[in-house]
């Protein structure tokens, strides 16, 4: 029987040891050699990149917004468009990959526009579902910045509908959330949308 471990008693190279033989365990399963010459490394490869790309579990978003709110008079919408993400599916373990575009009403504060980009990839990189994705980082900007209103717009292509089941190579899934003002003002909203080009 498995014991479980918690993560904060591993270190990192520990960690990415313990996904590894998992990974050799996996290559076994589905009838490969796990040290043929071609895949001696693969599952260290493996393991490296699966924790790079889950990242995001060891990231705290509110820290990384936290370090640059400033001082802002201004009540026009501000809009960063088009930040590139990579994630994983968490029904399929297979990439889901597209781009955020985030716009919010200041209200007395503002915040560093590349901090955006970086709470973006803290959700992203982490077993995800695009919808719950759109979700956490409208949130944490509505609670981590003052602001009548936030918005995000999420558009990715997901390869568990590309390389199994339906196998619909052209499509691609939209998701929204906002809130404030741009949930009670159609017409906000419509330039938002406008503006972003969706």
């Amino acid at each position: 029987m498995a014991v479980k471990v918690s993560r904060k008693e591993l270190h990192d190279d520990e960690i990415i040891a313990e996904i590894a033989h998992h990974y050799s365990e996996i290559l076994r399963l589905i009838g490969e050699d796990p040290t043929r010459e071609g895949l001696v490394k693969t599952p260290v490869r493996a393991a490296k990149a699966l924790y790079d790309i889950t990242l995001g579990y060891r990231q705290d978003a509110h820290a990384i917004a936290g370090k640059a709110i400033f001082e802002h008079d201004g009540s026009r919408i501000v809009i960063v468009k088009d930040i590139e993400f990579y994630s994983m599916c968490e029904h399929h373990i297979l990439p889901f990959f597209g781009r955020v575009s985030i716009g919010y009403i200041p209200k007395g504060k503002m915040i560093g526009l590349s901090k955006l980009a970086r709470i973006v990839d803290c959700f992203a990189r982490r077993l995800q579902v695009q919808e719950r994705l759109t979700a956490e980082i409208c949130k944490l900007l509505t609670d981590v910045l003052p602001n009548d209103g936030v918005i995000v717009a999420c558009n990715a292509e997901h390869l568990c509908m590309k390389m199994r089941g339906v196998e619909k190579q052209d499509s691609s899934t939209t998701t929204f959330d906002y809130n404030g003002r741009f949930e009670t003002d159609a017409a906000l909203r419509e330039e938002f949308l406008r503006l972003i080009k969706i």
